[in-house]
């Protein structure tokens, strides 16, 4: 009899027990998935505070420019919970570039490689737990060229203007400067005083000059008869243009649909009303290019500008990059204003540099990138950058034939003459009607070593020929 009862308690009592007993595994095997894959989406959670005082528990990795100079290190610090502080060589000059690393966030190259430099990044964890070294991140060499980032964030400083300016190499698209301005100090966001920083933040965040903007990637503009550069190309590519044919240029090109006109600049015909494609594209004459825009169409247009890589959404350097866009739904009449860079089309800087740069390669657009390679302490190398293709742009005859119209623009008093540098054959575009003053470049034009994207807002049409000019002077010494 009791032994029938105990019986019957029994079998509730092995029945709360494996309920427990599985509840407890499925406890355990949670935990296990927790701790084997879900680790780093904790850490990367920017709730998560321990995460956050480990950035600066260790010493990050230096970013250091192509030649080795140290623009962003890790100080120990003299108190304090933190151990280790940020260290931003040259700030200001630097800033887009490095961006910073704070408790809240890490920005620009700080943030792109904030796996390898604070040590997290995979290869560079095997490393150091294989050589049994103190856990600390890797370093990361850009390829920007200190003398001509300098030469570029100067001659962008002694405007007094916003603006900004990229160069890069043709040949294999490594980012040679990136500079905008006006500029701010990465030192202000160095864990200290909590509300000092977030007062400096909130005063670069209200200034109207937008200092924190990186205006080299993240600010497109008109580009005005910069443009012009993929009209031609469209036009030679064509098959139906060469550099001697005519093209009509009037006073006043008509346009279609309700009554409207384009009116030259000058408020006369361009040469004898019919110039060549090359004399049109020399001046910037705005009916003739216009007129080339009406003759093309929209579509063959968009195109051309897509294959340079406009409306490309997949570029990054590995800063998140815009280049540029080109309306999808233009009309004829508009799609004659967007031959001459009117209308709603626009580039960043670093969009007119590869305009540039395709040209000057042949008509293949390389991919632009920033960091050349990732070395631990040792010297040891986990990643180098291997140049690739981005675009074909153009087939390289018509390339070759639009190099040799844009050298024709740095001649004496010619209108991209600001450009010129002595004793080197120089290639470029400018504007030369109202909007941001922009220009593109590349040199030697027989043997092209950089090519620039400069953009100055609010300053006359030929105020970037001499800063194009500067960063060229500085990658050619």
């Amino acid at each position: 009899m009791a032994g029938s009862r105990a019986r019957r308690i029994d079998i509730p009592l092995r029945r709360v027990s494996l309920a427990c007993a599985a509840m407890l595994f499925v406890l355990l095997a949670d935990l296990t998935l927790l701790q084997a894959f879900g680790r780093y989406d904790l850490e990367a959670d920017p709730r998560n505070e321990w995460a956050l005082l480990a950035r600066f528990g260790h010493p990050r990795g230096d970013i250091l420019t192509h030649e080795g100079a140290v623009v962003a290190t890790s100080r120990r610090a003299d108190g304090g919970p933190y151990d280790h502080l940020r260290v931003y060589d040259h700030g200001e000059m630097y800033a887009h570039v490095t961006g910073y690393a704070s408790l809240q966030r890490a920005t620009g190259v700080e943030g792109a490689s904030d796996a390898v430099l604070s040590g997290s990044d995979p290869k560079v964890r095997v490393r150091t737990l294989v050589e049994d070294r103190a856990y600390g991140g890797a370093d990361v060499r850009l390829t920007i060229r200190g003398r001509v980032q300098r030469a570029a964030y100067e001659a962008l400083k002694a405007t007094g203007r916003p603006g900004a300016a990229v160069a890069l190499d043709p040949e294999t698209g490594a980012v040679l400067a990136l500079a905008s301005y006006p500029s701010y100090d990465p030192g202000v966001y160095i864990p200290g005083d909590p509300r000092a920083t977030a007062a400096a933040d909130r005063r670069l965040r209200a200034d109207p000059r937008r200092p924190l903007l990186n205006r080299a990637l993240a600010r497109a503009y008109p580009p005005g008869s910069v443009f012009e550069l993929v009209t031609t190309a469209a036009a030679l590519d064509s098959g139906e243009y060469t550099v001697i044919s005519r093209v009509g240029a009037p006073a006043r090109l008509a346009l279609p649909g309700p009554p409207a006109y384009l009116t030259a600049s000058a408020g006369r015909p361009c040469g004898d009303g019919r110039p060549s494609l090359a004399y049109a594209f020399q001046l910037s004459c705005d009916t003739a290019l216009a007129n080339l825009g009406l003759q093309l169409g929209p579509d063959l247009l968009r195109d051309q500008a897509e294959a340079f890589g406009f409306n490309a959404d997949d570029l990054s350097v590995p800063l998140p990059a815009r280049t540029g866009t080109y309306p999808g739904d233009l009309d004829q009449s508009r799609a004659a204003l967007s031959a001459i860079g009117r209308d709603e089309v626009r580039a960043t800087p670093l969009m007119l540099a590869m305009l540039s740069a395709a040209v000057a390669n042949g008509g293949l657009l390389m991919r632009p990138y920033l960091v050349e390679e990732v070395r631990l302490p040792d010297g040891s190398v986990t990643d180098r950058a291997e140049p690739a293709p981005y675009r074909t742009v153009m087939p390289s005859l018509p390339a070759g034939q639009l190099a040799a119209m844009m050298t024709t623009t740095t001649v004496p008093r010619g209108p991209a003459a600001g450009v010129a540098l002595p004793g080197v054959e120089v290639a470029a575009k400018t504007t030369t009607g109202p909007g941001p003053s922009a220009c593109t470049a590349f040199a030697p034009a027989d043997a092209p070593q950089v090519a620039v994207g400069v953009v100055l807002e609010d300053a006359s049409p030929s105020a970037a020929a001499p800063l194009a000019r500067a960063i060229l002077k500085a990658a050619l010494s």
